[in-house]
């Protein structure tokens, strides 16, 4: 059949029997240079076999796409991974469009009009909750996905970038073991977050290698942000036996745990020592300099958008379950205890 008659081949077909995505075979009827010999080659052989002619309409407008999806922007992390992505976009001539779903305007049905309008080349999403449909919509579409710190245990043929948040969990908490602490708090983040649960057994994993008894009214809930920080910290300087140290497992709310320390005329850390998790730019600046475990979220912008466009080109992915490594950064936010 023909594109000029009654029932014609669709690309979104075309793109099924290939295993490429739809934004692959727009570009080789484009005749874009961006996709490998083999998808190519097999694309147009479909192509001619279907007899496949575009039809005289007006080009796409605008250059190609990568979807950028979180669940919110409202975190400076947000930010380090959106430059990470930004830089491989702009060296591929690639545009990005950066989406918020769930505490922002766009609602998920909403995204996913906009993405079947736009003929996205691939979605990167972070810290991903998206319901199962959403998913399988995805898949139907058939659009390359890239999951960066995914919520839950995701399917083993999409491809997932992270970072060691168990190894840098267990190294948090052995560096103030190592300063003499053994009442070390713990502020965790969303328990539906597969990097939460990893820091979290990090930590726990640190204790009992020391023969140190875990301690449930040591571990606190936190969504990783201020607000939660500060309520996690005064919580656990309440106690009647209050922590020396606290771990926040993110930097935002160990920022939220020094106000908790500052609001009850303390010091860090000199009463209380805080060690946060990320690393994020304002760490060095912070007053005291925070002691946090960097992850390299710049990086692994950058490696999901590789391989984001990897796929959209119809190239295998090598590795597709990477874990980047972290790092401990030690500053003025941590000390021997007692240091009195």
């Amino acid at each position: 059949m023909t594109v000029d008659e009654g029932r014609r081949i669709t690309i979104t077909a075309i793109a099924q029997e290939a295993g490429v995505s739809v934004p692959t075979v727009s570009r080789v009827l484009n005749g874009r240079n961006d996709v490998a010999p083999q998808t190519r080659e097999r694309v147009e052989e479909l192509l001619r076999r279907h007899g496949y002619r575009r039809r005289a309409t007006r080009p796409r407008a605008g250059a190609s796409l990568i979807d950028l999806i979180f669940n919110d922007l409202d975190s400076p992390w947000a930010v380090e991974i959106i430059r990470g992505v930004e830089d491989v976009a702009h060296a591929s001539g690639v545009g990005t469009v950066v989406s918020a779903i769930h505490r922002r305007s766009t609602s998920t049905r909403q995204w996913l009009q906009n993405l079947r309008t736009r003929a996205t080349d691939g979605v990167i999403l972070v810290a991903s909750d998206l319901a199962p449909p959403v998913h399988a919509e995805l898949r139907r579409l058939n659009v390359p996905m890239v999951l960066v710190d995914p919520a839950g245990v995701p399917s083993l043929d999409i491809p997932t970038i992270g970072a060691t948040n168990w190894a840098g969990g267990l190294r948090a908490t052995e560096h103030l073991l190592s300063l003499g602490h053994r009442r070390i708090g713990f502020i965790a983040g969303p328990p539906r977050l597969l990097c939460s649960r990893a820091r979290l057994d990090g930590y726990r994993a640190a204790l009992d290698a020391a023969g140190i008894p875990l301690r449930d009214e040591l571990i606190v809930p936190g969504d990783f942000y201020h607000e939660s920080g500060f309520s996690g910290g005064s919580a656990l300087l309440d106690l009647d036996e209050p922590p020396t140290a606290i771990f926040a497992s993110s930097d935002q709310m160990a920022f939220g745990a020094y106000e908790a320390v500052r609001r009850r005329g303390l010091r860090v850390p000199d009463d209380v020592s805080v060690v946060g998790f990320d690393d994020l730019p304002e760490a060095r600046w912070a007053s005291p300099p925070l002691t946090t475990v960097r992850q390299p979220l710049a990086e692994m912008g950058l490696l999901a958008a590789r391989t984001v466009l990897r796929l959209a080109q119809g190239e295998p992915v090598d590795t597709p379950r990477v874990e980047l490594a972290t790092d401990l950064v030690v500053r003025d936010s941590s000390a021997p205890y007692p240091r009195r």
